[in-house]
């Protein structure tokens, strides 16, 4: 996709904050009528700018008390290990997310767990899945900033 425009960065903004909101509100704030900005919206949808809309939850308040960050050093770097490692981390819905690393460490999960006994039960089920040569953990006392929303330039260029 070419590079957004002022109003689509201002669509998308409003929509990263507030996914909620109904259509004549975001077309007020970004300065377009409903028509021309729902076709923005549907347009930044099909082209993938826009992947999905969700609810986000405090995970405290779902039993979710630990957040863990794990290093991941592979076994071995072959398609077969990437792809048993990635289908064992889509399996275990404890793991939030997964990147594929330059530096140190070759993956880095973000894993939501209720305590540390649930952590141990999802670390050997991903150890048993997969020949893992390293493993580090990284345990979250506190989560001082979180947010889902990228900052979008909304200032015209």
């Amino acid at each position: 996709m070419d590079a957004l425009d002022l109003i689509d960065r201002k669509i998308v903004a409003e929509l990263m904050r507030d996914a909620t909101l109904p259509i004549a509100q975001v077309a007020d704030k970004v300065g377009l009528s409903q028509t021309p900005c729902w076709k923005r919206i549907q347009k930044l949808e099909a082209t993938g700018v826009l992947t999905g809309r969700v609810s986000l939850a405090d995970p405290g308040k779902l039993g979710f008390g630990l957040t863990v960050f794990v290093g991941i050093e592979a076994a071995d770097h072959s398609a077969d290990w990437r792809e048993a490692f990635a289908k064992a981390t889509r399996e275990l819905p404890q793991i939030m997310e997964v990147y594929r690393m330059a530096g140190e460490m070759d993956y880095l999960l973000r894993v939501a767990v209720p305590d540390m006994a649930a952590f141990d039960l999802l670390y050997k089920r991903l150890t048993d899945a997969v020949p893992i040569k390293n493993v580090t953990s990284h345990f979250a006392m506190e989560r001082m900033k979180f947010t889902t929303a990228y900052p979008v330039d909304t200032l015209s260029r």
